[in-house]
């Protein structure tokens, strides 16, 4: 793996894949977030496959460490986004939403439901993709500097968005699908 073969990964993953899998699912108790710690973990055991020293011990016990610190990561991440309220503008009230105050009760409410909608499936994200999504789309940061911030490669964030797009598109597809049905925009 250190020279770059990535035969040498995918048998490394076929070997190892299980046990972190396990593991990591033990610290965390969330089959996304295990999910996403192992490919995390995978990866920068690629990318850093040149520092393991068999002299400082075994390379499960490397490939564990990494998975544990990487678990670490996200449950820090988990407890701070859990203390940290969401973007103001999700939170705020409806005028943020341009929902002037003289419009009626009818359309106010309709807007606070889908405010909610919406706050409750990016409160559904892993942490790390609630985080990607608010700095991209919230703050305009660029998805190298999201990198540079959370010290992630560029590729994970991508991935990140990407799912997290996802994930929020099927959430509220019921949103659309009122749009389409005469329901008001």
């Amino acid at each position: 793996m250190s020279a770059g073969d990535e035969t040498a990964l995918a048998q490394f993953y076929d070997r190892w894949s299980r046990a972190v899998h396990a593991f990591v699912g033990h610290l965390v108790r969330d089959g996304d977030d295990a999910e996403d710690i192992l490919e995390d973990t995978f990866w920068q055991a690629w990318r850093q496959a040149s520092r393991y020293e068999a002299a400082r011990g075994e390379i499960g016990t490397w490939l564990l460490a990494i998975a544990r610190s990487r678990s670490l990561d996200r449950l820090r991440a988990r407890r701070r986004l859990r203390e940290e309220p969401l973007t103001p503008v999700l939170l705020g009230d409806a005028d943020a939403m341009g929902v002037a105050g003289g419009e009626d009760s009818t359309r106010r409410a309709e807007m606070l439901e889908r405010r909610a909608l919406v706050a409750n499936a990016l409160r559904a994200l892993s942490p790390e993709q609630r985080q990607v999504l608010e700095l991209a789309f919230f703050a305009g940061v660029s998805q190298t500097e999201i990198a540079e911030r959370t010290g992630q490669p560029v590729g994970t964030v991508r991935t990140q968005t990407r799912l997290a797009a996802q994930k929020l598109r099927d959430t509220l597809a019921a949103l659309r699908g009122a749009d389409s049905t005469g329901g008001s925009t």
